[in-house]
């Protein structure tokens, strides 16, 4: 263990001429290795805090005996803190800050409402000031849920804008009372605006007002005797009484909160989080932090929600399952209200997501240690010198030589890895009918940029032997020590679960038919076909689209632009009538009838 005396003497050093302002501190190690980021309102105030050695849990009191020195940053606010904080972890990945991979998008629903005709739109991304924006949902499932209901209860468009400049007759969605159609004139400007403002008071909560105002409106229309739109708000009616009913109770009072809830179990920690808006879940994802072992539950939880409302959105109010220490900090940084509750819905609901999290953690340990099992008895049936870390699987894919690529997945104990998923375009356009050429250039390639951190264990081939040998002679002036390289071919008549496995100096063999190992190879394997033919697909279609304008005899790169400027994609095209067509700036009369006659021949 490092120097626990010169450790603390290093940080009474740095106490003394620590800044009383906001901002952020590193704790420096040996060769200059960052150990730990922290931020605070009051960095002085902070870091005396580490110099109470004996009240620290262990896993900070082997960071201190670590420090070497220090670095302080001054920011101008706690928000500021927050930022330099999270931007530095993601950069530096110390070695005592609890780190959390999140990558993920969550979907919203989206209405422009400075829009003359406003659309209702699945929106991933930044906002926009000018757009209402009503989420996030944990899945598309949600999304499409609740998109469904207000398309059927509000009519409003969903359609791009270039769809809707250009349309002079109502769609499908009109035909089956999805939309309102005001891309043809079926609802005045003031009646959409009204449909608009209905919804986002749905969305903002405001259920009961506008199912009453439906009920008293179909009233009128079924004493008016007009029992078409009698039948058309009692549709209505019954989308918005279908959301409710799948209501919680527990939810009815809540306008706008995440519910974000830590369990443990050994060594695993899960933080899941529930995603309340206007009365309804809209679903709710685990984490799972890494480098939190020792660390107390309200450290962790601090931890998550810097990292995690440094990428996400907030909502109104907060509600955790641990008091915090820095509760006032995170309540100024985030400009959000931060309880944890003792009785009542709130409560019941931070239950219910720490047990949503302990079943998490359940799943993962199931899932970890069948993994784990099938990578034990690989390493057994390979010969493999460790339990392999990094598998990376190979596949290529074209259709007699055309739009050749080669594809590369990754599995680790954790599952696929997608993040490190490749593509390669083949290069050479004499070898793309040659499985075993394009196997060489792709693997040459790989090796061409391996690191010592991305070094696989396995190389796992969709082939026989031709593709093995083929690898073994691309890859004879690289050092292989340590990695072993496999083929997986079909068995007798191409039955999946009867493949024999290949490797240099060994006789081929084939797994115990429908064993777990047996199981787990075709899926990877599986995987890597199916990334290599969905990057395949992808790119076909690509040059299709691209290839359907070239053809066309006076649309150079100018008039392609226009086109797809005017109409958005070669699709719209293609559907468009030749008046239209006509209306694109650049486009003649003689060009429009060439455009229409190609795809309408």
């Amino acid at each position: 263990m490092a120097d626990i005396a010169y450790g603390l003497e290093v940080l009474k050093k740095h106490i003394a001429i620590a800044p009383e302002k906001p901002g952020v501190y590193r704790m420096i190690g040996e060769g200059d290795k960052v150990l730990y980021v922290g931020k605070a309102k009051n960095i002085k105030k902070r870091i005396v805090a580490y110099s109470h050695f004996n009240r620290l849990p262990a896993r900070l009191q082997r960071m201190v005996s670590e420090i070497k020195r220090m670095e302080f940053i001054i920011v101008e606010s706690e928000a500021k803190a927050l930022l330099v904080e999270n931007e530095l972890i993601k950069n530096l990945e110390p070695k005592y800050n609890i780190l959390l991979k999140d990558d993920k998008t969550f979907p919203h629903l989206m209405i422009d409402v400075q829009s003359e005709f406003p659309a209702l739109r699945k929106y991933r991304g930044a906002r926009n000031d000018k757009c209402k924006y009503f989420g996030p949902f944990a899945s598309i499932g949600a999304v499409n849920s609740v998109l469904d209901t207000v398309q059927k209860a509000f009519l409003l468009r969903s359609c791009r804008d270039n769809v809707f400049h250009n349309r002079q007759r109502p769609c499908l969605l009109y035909q089956i009372k999805r939309c309102s159609a005001p891309c043809s004139g079926k609802i005045s400007r003031e009646d959409y605006r009204k449909l608009v403002n209905e919804a986002l008071d749905f969305l903002e909560g405001k259920n009961t007002k506008i199912q009453d105002e439906f009920s008293k409106l179909m009233q009128q229309a079924s004493d008016n005797l007009d029992f078409e739109l009698a039948m058309s708000y009692r549709d209505r009616i019954r989308a918005l009484t279908n959301v409710q009913s799948g209501n919680m109770v527990e939810y009815a009072d809540i306008k706008s909160c995440d519910v974000v809830a830590l369990a443990r179990k050994g060594d695993m920690v899960c933080i899941q989080v529930f995603f309340i808006r206007s009365g309804q879940n809209c679903g709710n994802v685990p984490y799972f932090p890494k480098q939190a072992e020792g660390a107390e539950d309200a450290e962790i939880l601090e931890a998550f929600l810097s990292s995690f409302y440094n990428n996400h959105f907030p909502p109104k109010e907060i509600i955790v399952s641990e008091t915090l220490p820095g509760k006032d900090f995170l309540q100024e940084a985030l400009e959000v209200k931060i309880n944890t509750y003792q009785k009542g819905n709130k409560f019941k609901l931070q239950e219910r997501a720490r047990e949503n999290a302990l079943a998490s953690i359940e799943r993962k340990i199931a899932l970890e240690a069948s993994v784990l099992s099938n990578l034990t008895e690989m390493q057994q049936i390979f010969s493999l010198p460790r339990i392999p870390q990094r598998i990376e699987v190979y596949d290529n894919s074209h259709i007699q030589g055309a739009y050749a690529i080669g594809a590369m997945i990754v599995a680790t104990p954790d599952g696929f890895d997608k993040k490190q998923y490749r593509t390669f375009n083949i290069k050479n356009p004499d070898i793309t009918n040659d499985d075993f050429a394009m196997m060489k250039e792709v693997l040459t390639r790989r090796f061409e940029r391996m690191t010592p951190e991305n070094r696989p264990d396995v190389i796992l081939l969709d082939g026989g032997l031709g593709q093995l040998h083929a690898v073994h002679e691309a890859l004879k002036s690289y050092d292989l020590s340590g990695i072993a390289i496999i083929a997986i071919s079909k068995g007798p008549e191409r039955n999946a679960g009867k493949e024999f496995y290949h490797q240099m100096g060994k006789e081929s063999f084939s797994l115990p038919f429908q064993s777990p190992i047996a199981f787990y190879m075709q899926n990877i394997r599986d995987e890597a076909h199916r990334f290599a033919i969905g990057t395949h697909r992808k790119r076909r279609e690509k040059s299709i689209y691209k290839s359907r304008l070239d053809e066309i005899e006076g649309i150079g790169a100018s008039r392609k632009r226009d086109l797809l400027n005017h109409f958005g994609s070669v699709d719209e095209i293609s559907q468009a009538s030749l008046k239209d067509i006509e209306k694109v700036s650049g486009i003649s009369k003689k060009t429009a009838e060439k455009i229409y006659n190609y795809f309408h021949s």
